[in-house]
């Protein structure tokens, strides 16, 4: 397990005492900063290919939670860091996260490139099951504002059938896509304000 440096112990703190008092009751401080350690202690990751969890749906990172400790979904970065961790204290890990902001999403914006994206979005119907806004809801996990390189490789993962353990309706989805229409998609929605 990797030591968290001071600067992130600062702000996990400064996370925990904003955080919902009754979620916290649930939640040990060592799996606090074990989260905090890959996701940000806000929820927002800034390490490439881990996503951010900030305003994702409750249900959702409950679900999540739940099939990666019960070794359904492999996230081999998360192997064992689950093991025995009770129910009440997902559900207080998924309310926490749930309950924080997301960060500003990127400010660059290649016009082109994002026009094609928001079309092939529109165009594929993504906003039926993430909703027009791409927020997510219940058990289908918030699109906008993610990071551009996790939202790639997710749907590159659903594509190559790799995505084991996840919503096998997405491989359906993005069979066929072009990875040049994947990388698009994933420029549009990581730059999408909620």
């Amino acid at each position: 397990m990797r030591m968290l440096s001071a600067l992130r112990v600062v702000a996990l703190l400064g996370a925990v005492l904003v955080a919902a008092p009754a979620a916290l009751a649930e939640i040990s401080a060592q799996r606090l900063a074990l989260c905090a350690g890959c996701h940000g202690a806000d929820g927002n990751s800034q390490q490439k290919g881990i996503p951010s969890l900030a305003a994702q749906p409750k249900l959702f990172l409950e679900n999540q939670l739940v099939l990666i400790r019960e070794g359904v979904r492999d996230v081999p970065s998360m192997k064992g860091m689950l093991d025995g961790v009770a129910d009440a204290e997902i559900s207080a890990l998924a309310q926490l996260y749930s309950e924080k902001s997301l960060a500003p999403v990127p400010t660059d914006k290649d016009a082109a490139v994002f026009a094609r994206g928001g079309k092939l979005v529109e165009g594929m119907r993504c906003g039926i099951c993430h909703l027009p806004t791409y927020l997510g809801r219940d058990q289908i996990p918030r699109l906008a504002g993610q990071r551009e390189d996790y939202l790639l490789h997710s749907m590159q993962q659903f594509k190559n059938n790799q995505a084991v353990g996840r919503d096998s309706n997405m491989a359906a989805s993005v069979y066929g896509v072009s990875d040049q229409d994947l990388q698009d998609i994933s420029y549009y929605l990581a730059r999408i304000t909620p």
